[in-house]
């Protein structure tokens, strides 16, 4: 049984509501003061409290998919025993290559010209010289006979750390939200790729390309895109891509948009934090190169780095995100020609809820700003 899944839910929960009825009903017998009843009075207390506690900890999971799969929860990474087979069609020698389909969760019957479809890949990377796992969204049109030939805008969509990219499909539901918005006539189609930063699991890179370490920066600057533009129907120019990101992965869209302006239009950050983090998780990123950590702060590339025709969206709450400050601070600091736009909630916290409230209107800011052609 799956970590994420309704049947371990259910097991958990049942297994709670049990040894509560059990503890009831034998609670009398054992009310006596031999060490017996006192072990058993002190099991039964023991075991309930420990499934009460896991049955709220996968409720909570389930709701908001911190952890992506057993695996992910005990720090195992499954992902690098993989073995992919590369053929010599486009796809493979354009990096990417897909290892399966499904069909997006979204209202509707019949194939991808009705529903479109999310292709599961791996990226290759030979700049950087990393393969990472990745869902690419296409919508509707990308197969309807209207719009044969058609070349789409294309948005990267970055998790947090350390989730995995099922949380950007399952949990935050961007398939889904693109879908709706596109239906609603607020935002025109686009290619969604979605996948995590950790591209070197299970350290925490920070999007920096590490001396004698992973370049994943590279790879998300240069081989992600240049991959996807050879594989799907997306340009290669600045104007039709973006990027998109929340909390690390929200650091990550704006270093990426900031650093690199002739990659990215936009970039969006949602409850961004604006200067690389360094902890146990990132180990040594910087191995003393002031210059590269300077680059690494958001905050001084804007004061030292000559202003390109790049759009910013950041995202924060008056109440329940740390991030408000530095929010302030990198929209002060935008200049012309650069443009920066901001979502401010009154409350809202570090969450997926949050996220799902910021999606939206994020996906839409990004529709307006990229262009197929």
């Amino acid at each position: 049984m799956g970590l994420t899944g309704n049947a371990v839910l259910a097991v958990a929960a049942a297994l709670a509501v049990g040894l509560f009825a059990v503890t009831v009903l034998l609670w009398p017998r054992l009310a006596a003061r031999t060490a017996p009843a006192v072990v058993g009075r002190t099991f039964l207390l023991l075991a309930t409290q420990l499934a009460l506690f896991v049955a709220a900890g996968l409720l909570a999971n389930h709701a908001f998919l911190f952890y992506g799969s057993w695996a992910d929860l005990f720090g195992r990474e499954q992902e690098l025993g993989t073995v992919v087979d590369h053929g010599t069609g486009g796809g493979a020698s354009g990096g990417v290559v897909r290892t399966g389909t499904r069909r997006p969760d979204v209202p509707g019957t019949g194939g991808p010209a009705s529903v479109g479809r999310i292709d599961e890949v791996v990226v290759h990377g030979p700049a950087s010289g990393i393969d990472s796992r990745a869902y690419v969204y296409l919508p509707p049109e990308y197969f309807q006979a209207a719009h044969a030939g058609r070349m789409f805008p294309a948005v990267i969509v970055l998790t947090g750390y350390p989730g995995t990219a099922e949380n950007l499909v399952k949990g935050l539901r961007y398939p889904q939200t693109a879908h709706e918005r596109v239906k609603a006539g607020r935002a025109r189609p686009m290619v969604l790729v979605m996948l995590r930063p950790t591209v070197a699991p299970p350290r925490d890179t920070e999007c920096v390309d590490i001396q004698d370490g992973p370049r994943t920066e590279t790879f998300f600057a240069r081989d992600l895109p240049r991959a996807v533009s050879r594989t799907y129907r997306v340009g290669e120019r600045a104007r039709n891509w973006g990027v998109i990101g929340n909390s690390t992965g929200g650091y990550c869209a704006l270093k990426l948009g900031l650093h690199h302006p002739d990659r990215f239009a936009a970039s969006a950050g949602l409850s961004a934090y604006y200067r690389a983090a360094e902890d146990p998780t990132t180990g040594d990123l910087f191995h003393g190169d002031r210059a590269a950590r300077r680059r690494a702060d958001l905050l001084w590339s804007l004061d030292h780095r000559p202003p390109a025709a790049s759009s910013f969206l950041v995202t924060t709450s008056r109440q329940g995100e740390v991030n408000l400050r530095g929010t302030r601070e990198f929209i002060d600091r935008v200049k012309a020609p650069a443009r920066v736009s901001s979502i401010v909630l009154d409350s809202g916290g570090h969450n997926f809820a949050t996220w799902r409230r910021e999606i939206p209107p994020a996906l839409e800011w990004l529709s307006s700003r990229l262009t197929g052609d």
